[in-house]
């Protein structure tokens, strides 16, 4: 951002083409009500960075001076503080081309305020260079050698001539340039109204726009809006297709709901308001107290060492990463770095199943699942499992793959999950729970919104970021405790546990509970990319022998945990959630880049070699303990 013009873009892929902020659809317990959702204020939402597009990459932010004598500049930061004893100056950027704007020596013009007049005057700038922690620069100018010098420039503002800003690419524009502009539906050519601002939200870059005095705007009392108000408009290719700067004109897409729902109509008073953000703000700030609180008890304090620097955001980030480490999971998950020995093989307890129960194993063929014109296994089998599912009975949980997913532009990470979605019987009745990979889930609501929940009763649907855990140091630190690494100083350097945090995630969320209102009795629990997906019977064979669990195997299957199919009985899952800390996990030695704050600085560290633990758990080690007589297999055979 240059003061006002931040690089907006349009991406083309699904992952940011529709932004949080307009979904009408919410899948999450807190925004599955409609209502409710729409009563949350805009600044609540955390906005991704989006991928660039060909159509407009992104626009530079540089915020232009409103009084019309100094009009030709552009601020690129503002001087915070002094840095040192040399007359150096520590300044916050305010554009896209730090390194070119805050380095390159030059002339630049600092706005001061003088004697309560404002004052423009020419310095020049010698050099300057990045300060990683507070992401501030720190700049010299000529002539200014001492702190005194240094210590009256607190406070000015930095300017280039408008003159000089960078050429964009084709496609690209400065926010500064978009603010004034008609918009119009591109359908139907009806005016929209004008762009008045526009934001970076270090993702999603938005549009302000005032809509039309012609449009009826109805509040929720069924009366017209007496002004125009502003709603947002995410600038993106799929929402904003046509920018033309000749015309002062941008044709937009909007999606149905998109500006009835961007505009407020909690009708509240001012108080009311200010009270119900007091009290969200007050649950928020005692779940960080409570998350700091354990962590301490672990030792981790230097997890809080971002909280003092950066940047409101980068802070709020920090801390939302904190309420968010599950404490609990990662005290059972540092235990099996000491007892590697411990470890839980899916095919040795095969093999034990086996022997204890005689083969006692129901079998069907690769063809049978593959062709619906194999006669079935077993008609009884058959008949139990699609009454289950007709009468509201069973519950599916999809577990999409993480590395297929993270390029959601990429058809490989949906066709599968489409497939699956339209293969699914009764839609209606079967309540649906998609665990996502980190980054996806508001693609993941688009695509069911966009598909009309492929027949699935959105009331009854739920997308669940997969659990993560911190990654921690192979060294042994102060009191004989590993240290969680920091990505970065307000980011917590986390993985993906694995198919085991489907568990965990049922035990947060509270899920059990609402299925069980619902009168759901069975939980089917599958990989997205699983082979052989029709007509599997094996929930027929779990209701039909009374048993509370069921797992299919292929021949020569050794653990595997990206193909996996299991049947749970809501009362063996219920046990499952209240046993957390029986979950086992493999500590995996790997190398990690981190930061660590070294004599208040934050020092970039890469590994030579394996420096760290991530943690992965597989939901076959569930079964550990398990009763074999409880449990039925059906194996897929040749």
């Amino acid at each position: 951002m240059e003061a006002a013009c931040t690089l907006l873009s349009a991406p083309h892929s699904l992952s940011t083409s529709l932004p949080l902020v307009y979904s009408p659809f919410k899948f999450l317990t807190h925004f599955r009500n409609t209502k409710s959702f729409n009563n949350i204020t805009l600044n609540s939402f955390k906005f991704r960075p989006v991928c660039v597009s060909s159509l407009h990459a992104t626009a530079t932010q540089e915020t232009v001076e409103v009084d019309k004598t100094d009009s030709q500049f552009v601020e690129i930061g503002y001087i915070s503080s002094v840095h040192g004893l040399q007359g150096e100056v520590r300044v916050k950027p305010n554009t896209d081309f730090p390194e070119m704007r805050l380095s390159e020596p030059g002339k630049r013009w600092l706005k001061q305020q003088l004697r309560g007049k404002e004052i423009v005057q020419e310095v020049e700038l010698e050099e300057g260079r990045g300060h990683h922690g507070q992401k501030s620069w720190i700049v010299k100018f000529s002539n200014v050698d001492k702190i005194e010098q240094a210590q009256q420039l607190v406070g000015s503002t930095i300017l280039v001539l408008d003159e000089d800003r960078p050429e964009l690419d084709e496609g690209d524009f400065y926010a500064r340039d978009l603010v004034g502009m008609r918009v119009t539906h591109k359908e139907t050519g009806e005016p929209v109204g004008t762009v008045v601002n526009v934001f970076d939200n270090g993702g999603s870059d938005l549009l302000q726009v005032k809509l039309d005095s012609s449009l009826d705007i109805i509040d929720k009392n069924g009366s017209l809006k007496s002004e125009s108000p502003l709603v947002w408009v995410p600038f993106v290719e799929a929402i904003v297709p046509h920018v033309d700067m000749d015309k002062r004109e941008m044709l937009i897409t909007p999606p149905k709901g998109l500006l009835e729902l961007n505009v407020r109509s909690d009708e509240r008073s001012k108080k009311e308001r200010r009270q119900l953000e007091w009290k969200e703000r007050k649950k928020i700030q005692k779940r960080l107290i409570a998350a700091k609180k354990k962590l301490c008890e672990m030792e981790q304090k230097h997890v809080f060492d971002g909280l003092r620097y950066g940047e409101k955001a980068q802070r709020d980030l920090l801390a939302d990463q904190i309420v968010g480490v599950n404490s609990q999971l990662l005290q059972v998950a540092l235990q099996t770095i000491e007892t590697p020995s411990d470890r839980w093989q899916l095919s040795e307890f095969l093999a034990a199943y086996n022997t204890e129960t005689a083969g006692d194993v129901f079998k069907v063929s690769k063809s049978h699942l593959v062709s619906g014109d194999v006669e079935l296994t077993s008609s009884k089998v058959a008949e139990r499992r699609s009454a289950l599912i007709s009468n509201g009975k069973v519950a599916n949980i999809l577990v999409l793959e993480g590395t297929k997913m993270q390029d959601f532009s990429n058809s490989e990470g949906t066709d599968n999950l489409v497939r699956r979605l339209v293969e699914m019987e009764n839609h209606d009745t079967m309540p649906l729970i998609l665990v996502c990979p980190v980054n996806t889930i508001d693609a993941l609501k688009n695509l069911m919104a966009d598909n009309d929940y492929f027949g699935f009763d959105p009331e009854k649907v739920w997308l669940l970021e997969e659990e993560k855990l911190p990654v921690v140091s192979s060294l042994i630190g102060e009191n004989n405790k590993r240290k969680i690494l920091m990505k970065s100083p307000w980011e917590v350097l986390q993985t993906p546990v694995g198919s085991g945090g489907v568990i965990s995630l049922l035990s947060s969320h509270n899920i059990l509970g609402s299925l069980a209102t619902m009168g759901v009795e069975y939980i089917e629990i599958s990989s997205v990319d699983q082979k052989y997906v029709g007509g599997e019977n094996l929930l027929g064979l779990v209701e039909s022998s009374e048993a509370p669990v069921g797992i299919k195997t292929f021949d020569g299957m050794d653990g595997i945990d990206d193909d996996f199919y299991l049947v749970f009985s809501m009362n063996f899952a219920t046990q499952l959630t209240k046993r957390i800390n029986g979950l086992l996990f493999d500590a995996v030695l790997r190398p990690n880049d981190y930061v660590e704050l070294v004599d208040k600085e934050w020092v970039d560290v890469t590994p030579s070699s394996h420096n760290s633990y991530e943690f992965r758990s597989s939901i076959y080690t569930c079964l550990k303990g398990c009763s074999l007589d409880k449990i039925r297999i059906m194996e897929v055979i040749d």
